[in-house]
């Protein structure tokens, strides 16, 4: 017989939200009286009930985070025990194959997948895990068994470096959990080819997030001069290019990024086509246009300006800014390729910063295509933090 856990209780009227899905707890929606927060651990296994009683689900508490509970299911003996990691891991695994016929995907999405502060990216035989939770972090060691068991990887490293990992109490740390890792990882996405650092790469070392909006990208590509801004390692910059676009410029402010850029276009043998430019993408957009230089196609693809609710105003001010700037640098007729991953900017707002960028420039605006992230990437109903990722494609017209 199962051992019942630790009940935490929800205020009155707290239920709503987490009836419908959501498998986030907020520590201010905890009746602290009937369930204190000291007498928890953080990454103790709880209950999760009503006012009334009623059994919400199960998952573990972090008693010193803002998001005090996180929900694994709607059951009351729900623990990252390793069946439920195994039976988890299985399922998402079952969905990449089903869609990628090579082992390049995003394996775990966190809540997508029901496992809650995990992340794990596959480049071949290495993953990276990136662990955001003290739950999850407690189950450190049973995840690499699984990859282990399941895998047999060349190596798994643990991307524990994210600032999020803060508000959790634990260290921001790289590690090699497994194996040797190389410095350098080949990929292939839409055909393309592309290096790959899992130890030193923005985020887990790849965006695969945006693997079909660089599909769309493909369709309009031919033919054009395209500028791509934030390019990172190339991953639209270089798909514009093997699409037939005669020049693309990639812009990032990172020099070890644009490095990658050269490799990227060598690896693919599109080095003629593809510049790249090192400077800050908001303070050089302006020099561009007073140079006179215009693109039939640009790419907007920032980090996130909006990464807490607070940043909400001035962050959309940037969207604003920096669509208005990048639409100047439209030829008459030209596509405009504009990204937002910042949860905190909904796509109605991203779409407004667009029209009125274009209505500022005095130019017409058309609404051609909208892309999100990727299946790899799994949307949890009723939880809007998990649809993150927006792109809309339009056309700038002049007259």
């Amino acid at each position: 017989m199962t051992e019942s856990l630790p009940i935490v209780y929800l205020k009155k009227r707290e239920d709503r939200r987490i009836r419908r899905g959501h498998p986030w707890v907020f520590s201010n929606e905890v009746d602290t009286d009937r369930s204190p927060l000291q007498q928890f651990e953080a990454g103790d296994s709880v209950e999760l009930r009503a006012a009334d009683e009623t059994s919400l689900g199960s998952g573990y508490i972090n008693p010193r985070s803002l998001i005090a509970v996180r929900l694994l299911g709607r059951g009351t003996h729900h623990r990252l025990t390793n069946s439920l990691l195994k039976r988890r891991f299985e399922q998402a695994l079952a969905l990449r194959e089903k869609l990628f016929t090579k082992p390049f995907y995003r394996l775990v999405h966190g809540e997508g997948d029901a496992l809650p502060g995990l992340v794990i990216d596959r480049y071949g035989s290495v993953f990276t895990v990136q662990i955001s939770t003290a739950g999850m972090d407690a189950a450190t060691e049973k995840v690499v068994t699984l990859l282990q068991e399941m895998f047999a990887p060349e190596a798994i490293v643990l991307r524990n470096d994210i600032a999020s990992r803060a508000l959790e109490g634990l260290e921001q740390t790289i590690t090699v959990a497994d194996g040797s890792v190389p410095e350098s990882i080949e990929i292939e996405e839409n055909d393309a080819r592309f290096i790959v650092n899992p130890s030193a790469g923005q985020k887990t070392g790849w965006f695969y997030d945006q693997r079909l909006n660089r599909q769309i990208l493909r369709r309009y590509s031919a033919g054009l001069k395209v500028l791509d801004l934030f390019s990172y390692t190339g991953g639209f910059g270089i798909n514009a290019a093997l699409a037939g676009a005669t020049e693309v410029c990639c812009m990032d402010s990172s020099a070890s990024a644009l490095a990658g850029v050269a490799q990227n276009a060598s690896l693919n043998g599109v080095s003629d086509q593809v510049e790249t430019l090192e400077d800050d993408v908001f303070k050089t957009l302006g020099r561009l246009r007073s140079e006179g230089r215009k693109f039939d196609l640009v790419i907007v693809d920032p980090p996130a300006l909006i990464p807490r609710r607070k940043d909400r105003v001035a962050g959309g001010r940037a969207y604003e800014r920096l669509n208005r700037q990048a639409i100047a640098l439209l030829e008459k007729d030209g596509y405009f390729f504009s990204a937002s991953c910042s949860f905190h900017l909904d796509a109605e707002q991203l779409r407004d910063a667009i029209f009125l960028g274009a209505r500022t420039e005095g130019r017409r605006l058309q609404f051609l295509e909208r892309g999100q992230q990727g299946p790899d990437h799994p949307i949890r109903p009723n939880m809007p933090e998990s649809e993150y990722l927006k792109l809309f494609v339009s056309r700038v017209m002049s007259g």
